[in-house]
């Protein structure tokens, strides 16, 4: 994946595949709860913020989360923490999708893969799945309406995903990515 100015990929006839709006990386340093291992909640809460700020986009303009999820309690944090920041529960909720699901928890290049998996998913109009996640924790359940968390691959219409991620030491981030339209 390159990352570039809109300028250089045209100079270079580079195909585009999506739109980076902005992001956020924080590190709450194990404060407010976080521990080495594990983000506190409000971290999670302040790098969405920052982000969806930063792009200039609304809570209502996410079609597609692309989770951190990597299936244990912090799921239920982080499912909690969308759902607080954007006010959206139930149907209201975007769809949200886990890559780990399919590939694992492949530590340091889980990021990168999610976000190449984010941009092919605006590109070419789908959702994938989140295999294995039939049943889900009872709180999630509580938040999210079952079809929002797809076990099948949708073709949908989606515009912007929002993409996180939390790792060791209480780092987040969240980058927002839109449909690449050529004018």
């Amino acid at each position: 994946m390159v990352i570039e100015s809109l300028q250089s990929a045209r100079k270079r006839g580079a195909k585009i595949y999506a739109e980076i709006l902005d992001g956020s990386i924080i590190s709450g340093a194990q404060r407010n709860g976080g521990t080495m291992t594990m983000n506190s909640r409000k971290s999670m809460e302040d790098v969405i913020e920052f982000a969806l700020s930063k792009s200039q986009i609304s809570a209502r303009d996410i079609d597609l989360i692309s989770g951190h999820l990597p299936s244990y309690i912090m799921d239920v944090y982080e499912v909690e923490a969308w759902a607080k920041v954007l006010k959206r529960t139930g149907e209201d909720f975007p769809y949200i999708n886990a890559l780990k699901s399919m590939t694992g928890h492949c530590f340091a290049a889980s990021s990168s893969m999610e976000l190449v998996a984010s941009a092919l998913q605006l590109h070419h109009q789908f959702i994938h799945p989140s295999v294995n996640s039939a049943a889900l924790h009872p709180q999630i359940e509580s938040i999210i309406a079952r079809k929002k968390i797809p076990l099948k691959a949708l073709k949908k219409k989606i515009n912007i995903i929002a993409k996180t991620a939390f790792g060791f030491g209480d780092v987040a981030s969240c980058i927002v990515l839109k449909k690449w339209e050529d004018a």
